[in-house]
């Protein structure tokens, strides 16, 4: 038991000796590799720090652990390249699909539109068509009651007739409108 708190203790020391002789060189070196040094000094202290969680395991003499610390130093900037290629590429994929989708709904809404003011100007057309087929004193009625908004006791005052001819002329009014635009109605 002492054997291994007697090599405990060396590694220990030697480890230290080792970070404090390479850790500005590697971080440096990942710096080439991927021009960022705040994760540059990430991976290096991951480097470090797996190095130092497996020390059981590691059977190269101190002499060997510069190669080590260089080789694992290369492999986590790859990986972490890799991994900021993969981010990169979906986050292009999801604002090409975004893009689309955006795209694909002016489209939608834009054809909605024209659709719209086509069926629209057509059963403007259809009403004025239906309006022009009434009778003209009904149409007249009608149009001061629901286009201008009048009162029927005001329109029977101003057309000199009485208020149940205005209610008459309205009937008869809705009754041939419902007919012309019976395909237009709910």
């Amino acid at each position: 038991m002492k054997r291994t708190q007697k090599i405990e203790d060396e590694f220990r020391k030697d480890f230290e000796n080792i970070y404090l002789l390479y850790d500005r060189r590697m971080i440096r070196f990942a710096e080439r590799f991927i021009e960022n040094k705040e994760e540059a000094e990430n991976i290096v202290q991951d480097v470090f720090a797996d190095i130092w969680e497996n020390r059981k395991r590691i059977i190269y003499p101190v002499e060997h652990i510069p190669a080590i610390l260089f080789t694992s130093v290369k492999n986590k900037c790859v990986d972490y390249l890799r991994h900021q290629a993969t981010v990169r590429e979906a986050e292009h994929t999801r604002r090409e699909t975004l893009r689309m989708d955006r795209q694909i709904r002016t489209d939608a809404l834009e054809l909605f539109h024209q659709e719209w003011l086509l069926q629209n100007k057509h059963l403007e057309a259809c009403i004025n068509k239906a309006l022009n087929s009434l009778p003209i004193k009904c149409r007249e009625i009608f149009v001061k009651s629901r286009l201008e908004g009048k009162k029927q006791k005001e329109i029977a005052r101003e057309l000199h007739i009485s208020i149940h001819t205005v209610e008459t002329q309205m009937e008869i009014a809705y009754k041939k409108l419902k007919e012309k635009l019976k395909d237009y109605l709910p």
